[in-house]
């Protein structure tokens, strides 16, 4: 079948269609990961994207059974140079094409992608339409111009209900109880906080903080997720609140990270293009060391407006100096905008968790 990509400032690009038989409407980004396509496209902050994939050849390991960041794909397209229907990996139960088929996605390959990637560099996001149903341009057209790109997505990703995730770690320590505010997280990041002996409550996305604070967690997580942060309203007044009230430790990752610096009265802006990858470079002023990290946002932290508000910059991204950490001068609170998780991408970073698990012990010890 055919594929067709319509940009809304007119811009076509005609390749052939995999995956399923539909049309879709989202802003186009691109990622410049080599592997990892299933965790990239199971992230739930990628919810409203059609998602271009700057590495030539995907598809070539399959679908696993283990590598879903989520319940199922996010993403609302994928854009590829070359599809690979043959995978081979001990792993694999599937192909990419017949996976985006069962899960109603559809895709484009053989178009430049190259191509893409310079217009988004040179232009930023855009406004796009993927199509596989051998719709007309005009047709094309009618339906980018009517689809509507959303900012509040986080709030649809979030769970629904509270549930209990219990520690994997092999250890008679008690563990430590933390809540997790799921703004759309990724599976990997709570693993992470399972290994190193954390029982997990995950909240709804806008649980009141009172609510939270009445099962006297030890520590607090603001998780990944899509969208404008400064649409994520209902979150940003909980967690002024739990600040407010509260002084257990405090750790937010991406979407988390803007939240954060939203509820202490600083600014967020959108990027041109964003941050989408597993090989983007960050400073950490701290240990004065640079990491490798795995990164997926749209939105940046200003820097002077958090400044003022008690903050201090830890990290900042080695490609345009953004703001990629920061620190409360005097509360137990600390944040980053990538995701040391990884899932795809370097496990470098993952010596903030263990920052996260020692403020916890700190304060457990102090008690």
């Amino acid at each position: 079948m055919e594929g067709l990509i319509y940009l809304e400032d007119g811009t076509v690009f005609k390749g052939r269609g995999f995956g399923a038989r539909g049309t879709a409407v989202g802003e186009l980004v691109f990622n410049t990961s080599m592997t990892g396509y299933q965790k990239i496209l199971t992230d739930p902050s990628y919810k409203g994207q059609i998602i271009t994939m700057t590495y030539p050849l995907i598809g070539n390991y399959g679908v696993s059974e283990i590598d879903n960041e989520s319940d199922g794909i996010h993403a609302f397209g994928l854009v590829i140079k070359d599809l690979c229907d043959m995978p081979s990996n001990s792993n694999s139960i599937k192909s990419l094409d017949q996976w985006l088929r069962e899960q109603n996605v559809p895709g484009v390959f053989g178009v430049d992608t190259r191509q893409i990637t310079k217009k988004i560099r040179k232009f930023g996001t855009v406004k796009c339409l993927i199509s596989t149903e051998d719709i007309s341009i005009a047709e094309a057209k009618e339906l980018c111009s009517r689809g509507e790109l959303r900012g509040d997505w986080m709030k649809e990703v979030s769970t629904k209900e509270k549930y209990v995730l219990e520690p994997t770690a092999d250890t008679e320590e008690k563990p430590y109880d933390v809540a997790v505010l799921d703004f759309g997280v990724k599976t990997n990041i709570l693993r992470c906080l399972q290994a190193r002996n954390c029982r997990l409550t995950v909240y709804p996305y806008g649980t009141p903080a009172a609510e939270i604070l009445q099962e006297k967690p030890e520590g607090i997580f603001l998780t990944n997720g899509p969208g404008d942060p400064e649409e994520a309203t209902e979150a940003i007044e909980e967690v002024h609140n739990l600040i407010r009230t509260s002084e257990v430790p405090m750790f937010g990752i991406c979407m988390g990270h803007q939240i954060l610096a939203l509820a202490l009265g600083g600014k967020t802006y959108k990027l041109k293009y964003g941050h989408r990858g597993g090989n983007h470079g960050v400073y950490d002023k701290e240990t004065k060391r640079s990491y490798i990290t795995s990164q997926n946002h749209g939105y940046a932290v200003q820097h002077e407006s958090i400044i003022l508000k008690g903050m201090e910059v830890t990290h900042l991204n080695l490609n345009d100096g953004t703001v990629e950490g920061m620190e409360h001068r005097d509360l137990p609170i600390f944040s980053v905008q990538f995701h040391p998780e990884a899932s795809p991408g370097p496990d470098d970073n993952a010596y903030l968790f263990d920052k996260f698990i020692n403020r916890m012990k700190g304060e457990r010890e102090n008690a």
